[in-house]
């Protein structure tokens, strides 16, 4: 599935500018990270793909999101097998999948992480430009701030992924401060 295909798909089944936006934040983090390790142009792109795709069904099939995407949307298209197991395994309570490739664990880690980036964007008047990792670690303190974001899920993506907190926050903010100023992000 090419970019227009999947961004097609996307805007099929979200309606939701912020959903919309927090898709492609999470596909951007899942293409930098594959850049970053040098993976092919298919692997960045299936990366790319995965972290695009894994809220697919999460606005109308709030209930059975992510397996209604996995079971019954995305079965209609070329996907692969590994793309479906990292959807699955991105909500494990949810699914009982739990992260085991690269890819899996990738998109474990920037799933929430980019979400809660984001809320601490929209709380600055100069958005991602000027964040601090610093500023972000606060917030999650912070625990009525995004209350909805899982503090358990981005503490268990670094490690899944064997880096800091810290790294992985810097990672995201450089991404997103570059993504925002080519006007891909909100």
């Amino acid at each position: 599935m090419n970019k227009e295909s999947a961004h097609e798909l996307l805007s099929q089944y979200i309606k939701s500018n912020s959903l919309i936006n927090h898709s492609k934040m999470v596909a951007f983090a899942m293409e930098s990270y594959a850049l970053s390790k040098n993976m092919d142009v298919e692997t960045t792109h299936k990366w790319w793909l995965t972290g695009l795709l894994h809220d697919l069904d999460w606005e109308q099939f709030p209930d059975e999101h992510p397996s209604y995407a996995v079971n019954v949307l995305l079965p209609n298209y070329e996907i692969g097998e590994d793309i479906l197991h990292a959807i699955l395994s991105h909500a494990p309570a949810r699914t009982g999948v739990h992260p085991t490739s690269e890819l899996d664990r990738y998109l474990f880690a920037c799933d929430e992480l980019s979400g809660f980036i984001h809320a601490v964007s929209l709380m600055r008047p100069t958005a991602y430009d000027g964040m601090k990792v610093k500023s972000v670690t606060k917030k999650l303190k912070t625990l009525n701030f995004a209350a909805n974001v899982s503090r358990e899920d981005i503490h268990e993506g670094v490690r899944l992924i064997d880096t800091s907190l810290q790294d992985h926050i810097q990672y995201l903010i450089t991404v997103f401060q570059q993504k925002k100023l080519e006007g891909l992000i909100d």
